[in-house]
């Protein structure tokens, strides 16, 4: 069996990233699950949250926000096709917290029920990005 398969994260205005890895940790829409080499075939919807890219060891190498979207998992590769994905160090606790509040203001103003469902996708975003960034600061403290 492989030591590593192709990882790659697709985006509709361009793919983000597409390299070999050993470990995955994706935010499926039933919660976090693992890809590793040779993993069962299965299609997946993604919640708000953070992908990480790890070795085996468990060290993290990567961290990306993505806003949502699809994992394809075949044993040879893992596709994500996400509707926003951002290495979360470029993500700044500023944009992070001016994203919240922009959501929590359109939520406040909803007036439908499109609008209101809209609202409270944009908010559990948010939120989620901010942890992704919370997460990253914290680990970037302790040295990892």
């Amino acid at each position: 069996m492989a030591d590593t398969f192709q990882f790659e994260i697709v985006t509709p205005a361009k793919p983000i990233l597409a390299e070999s890895a050993e470990l995955v940790i994706v935010p499926g829409a039933a919660g976090d699950f693992g890809v590793l080499p040779g993993h069962a075939a299965l299609l997946s919807t993604l919640r708000p949250g953070t992908i990480e890219i790890r070795e085996k060891s468990l060290k993290v190498l990567q961290r990306f926000f993505i806003e949502g979207g699809f994992a394809e998992v075949t044993p040879e590769r893992c596709t994500i096709l996400a509707e926003e994905a951002r290495p979360v160090a470029e993500i700044s606790r500023d944009d992070a917290e001016a994203r919240l509040k922009r959501a929590h203001d359109a939520l406040m103003l909803s007036n439908t029920l499109g609008v209101r469902t809209e609202a409270e996708r944009d908010v559990r975003a948010a939120e989620a990005m901010l942890a992704a960034v919370d997460a990253y600061e914290s680990g970037t403290q302790r040295g990892h």
